[in-house]
Formats: C-alpha cells, sequence, structure tokens
C-alpha cells in the first residue's frame, strides 16, 4: 500500500509542477490566470471559430486558397488566409493556417480536395491594443479539425497567450524566428 501511495504522490508532483510553470509566469506578470487556456480563452476561441465558420473561413465549405509547402509545427503543406472578421462587436484582423499532414498530402492533392489531409487549424487573432503588447496584441488558439480546442501534452487548451513565457509553443517560436510582427509563413 506504501508503494501505490508513494506512486501517487510522484505522479501528483509531476503534474503539479508542469501546470506551475504557465501559472508561476501569470503570477509574476500580476496576474491570478494562466496566460492561455483558461475560462476567458476558451469562451473567446469557441466565439472566434463561429465567426470563422460562418465567414467559410474554415470547415469543410472554407475558402480554398492554393496551398504551398510548409514546415513544422504547421505540417508539411498549408493554406493560409489573411482576413478580417468580426467576433462579437469587434472586427479584428485574422490568420489562420490550415495545416495538412499525412501519406499522399502533397500541394495538388490538398488543393484538389483541401478537407482530406487537415490536421488543424492555428489561428492568430489580433485583439485590441493592450491585450499582449509584448507579442503584438496577437491571441493564439490551435483547433482540431472539428473547431474543438486542441491541448498541449499537459491537458492545457491552446487559446490564449499560448505559452507565453515559456521555451516552446506558438510564441516562442515565432519570436525566435524573428520579425516584431510575429507573422511567420515559413523558416
Amino acid at each position: 500500500m506504501l508503494l501505490n501511495s508513494t506512486k501517487s504522490i510522484i505522479v501528483f508532483s509531476i503534474v503539479a509542477t508542469s501546470l506551475s510553470l504557465p501559472l508561476s509566469y501569470a503570477l509574476s506578470q500580476g496576474k491570478s490566470e494562466m496566460p492561455f487556456g483558461g475560462s476567458q480563452d476558451v469562451a473567446f476561441a469557441k466565439r472566434l471559430w463561429s465567426a470563422l465558420k460562418s465567414a467559410d473561413i474554415v470547415g469543410a465549405n472554407r475558402i480554398n486558397v492554393r496551398p504551398f509547402e510548409g514546415n513544422e509545427p504547421h505540417g508539411s503543406i498549408q493554406q493560409v488566409l489573411d482576413t478580417n472578421v468580426k467576433v462579437q462587436k469587434r472586427t479584428g484582423r485574422v490568420i489562420v493556417k490550415v495545416n495538412h499532414m499525412g501519406e499522399g498530402a502533397d500541394i495538388d492533392t490538398v488543393h484538389a480536395n483541401p478537407n482530406k489531409y487537415v490536421a488543424a487549424y492555428t489561428v492568430m487573432f489580433k485583439k485590441p491594443k493592450g491585450y499582449d503588447p509584448e507579442n503584438q496584441d496577437w491571441f493564439w488558439v490551435k483547433y482540431n479539425p472539428d473547431g474543438s480546442l486542441d491541448t498541449n501534452p499537459k491537458g492545457m487548451m491552446l487559446a490564449g497567450r499560448v505559452a507565453k513565457g515559456m521555451d516552446e509553443g506558438c510564441i516562442a517560436c515565432h519570436r525566435s524566428i524573428g520579425g516584431d510582427d510575429l507573422e511567420i509563413l515559413k523558416k
């Protein structure tokens, strides 16, 4: 019985530590909520998906733009649409990457059958000035092909200031590649 208790304590300790990193960052910034995956981020991400779907920017009936060869983590083939979308009462700029992966996915097959190889939608939405000035006020979100929110290996929903202050994740990757605008199509 002591062995099972010890294993439970170790597992709990690992989970608690992995979840505490984003929270530690948030607390160091004077905030009580993690920089991503919180209830407000999730609620906004759901409203954003609905607006994107209504505008035919995501989903089975989305606008089919010409794909190009991409790179990880966004997929070997990508389609990108940059436009404005209205979410509730605010219109903002949005960049949507449709990430395609899988056996047989190439530029021509993806263009001919744009829904067959969709692995994820990665989205940047420009929030009002002051939302996250260090990162150009972008709201980051990763959706599964069905519009549900994707999660990281720790189970945190990928919506909001994704991985802000961390070594890996949306913001870290876009910042490391360079460019003040954080808008990157290809390494």
